[in-house]
């Protein structure tokens, strides 16, 4: 078991129609920059013990964000008015996750993506699914809470996925709120392939494209924004490389092979969903723990799933 590491139902066009919308509305003030002015009238800035919901309506009043109707940040499991002892933010809730958040003594996980295998967490998506039982009663003996932060996430200006990948990969110079193109001083594929792997800390990638290109016009798409935005980016923007987290390979990738034989010099590099994201809910910690100072907020990488042999 690999140890983590410090550092209604939506449909998947749904899915991606929300967070391509949250980035195009991300203009205006940095999410570093808004200031807490509604700290007195709530008496926060003297609170020294926060329940699980406080701490989310905390981070919505921080962020300057409307609760949202249709959404799948809610908690998962655990109480709403439960005292927090600790918050872990991640990707996915991991069971090494779990077991880490309470050697941490910490009751509260904030995850980007789903506990239980699908988008809305529902327990019946596959019946009698032994796995999710088992994890749901591992959470329920440590009287864990968890609450998914993906649409307000992404619903931050800047979006915190998009910010904190440009953040790891030292980009911020040339990241714009709601833009998706980055102008990077020139580089070739082979020398961006190896900043990326060493920045955002991935020892693999997938790569379609001539190692020595040029590539100074870059779109940065982490997680699983799917193929059609991923095509109609590339068409649009006309960027030198397209870098994804995730892709359906019949799509996207063929694509990219198919243009590159017509001539085009476009490459696509694949990081993996969960380490294409990750860095968002490490800046996210970073972000929330100087406004939470009476709670320890720890950052946990839930990591690659996958071994490369």
């Amino acid at each position: 078991m690999k140890k983590p590491i410090l550092s209604s139902d939506l449909s998947a066009l749904d899915r991606r129609k929300f967070i391509i919308n949250s980035i195009k509305s991300a203009a205006g003030l940095a999410l570093i920059n808004l200031s807490p002015a509604f700290a007195k009238d709530n008496n926060w800035s003297v609170k020294k013990q926060w329940t699980a919901q406080e701490v989310i309506d905390f981070v919505l009043k921080e962020g300057g964000l409307a609760p949202l109707k249709d959404t799948v940040d809610t908690i998962k499991i655990g109480k709403a008015d439960q005292i927090v002892t600790g918050i872990i933010s991640t990707m996915f809730p991991t069971i090494p996750i779990i077991e880490e958040a309470v050697k941490r003594n910490a009751n509260f996980i904030i995850a980007h993506e789903p506990s239980f295998y699908n988008h809305s967490d529902k327990s019946d998506w596959v019946k009698n699914n032994a796995v999710l039982k088992q994890k749901q009663e591992l959470l329920d003996k440590h009287k864990m809470v968890i609450w998914r932060f993906h649409d307000y996430c992404h619903s931050l200006k800047p979006d915190a996925v998009s910010y904190g990948v440009a953040k790891k990969a030292n980009w911020l110079p040339y990241y714009k709120a709601g833009e998706v193109i980055l102008k990077i001083p020139p580089v070739s594929l082979q020398k961006l392939v190896e900043h990326l792997k060493k920045s955002l800390a991935i020892s693999h990638l997938r790569i379609i494209g001539d190692m020595d290109q040029n590539c100074e016009r870059i779109a940065l798409l982490p997680g699983a924004w799917g193929g059609p935005m991923q095509v109609s980016t590339a068409e649009k923007e006309k960027p030198d490389v397209l870098i994804v987290g995730e892709l359906s390979e019949w799509e996207t990738a063929e694509y990219i092979r198919d243009a590159r034989s017509f001539g085009q010099k476009i490459s696509l590099i694949v990081l993996g969903h969960a380490v294409s994201e990750e860095p968002g809910m490490e800046w996210f910690a970073e972000w929330l723990q100087p406004k939470l100072p009476d709670v320890k907020i720890t950052h946990l990488a839930s990591g690659d799933p996958f071994t490369w042999l």
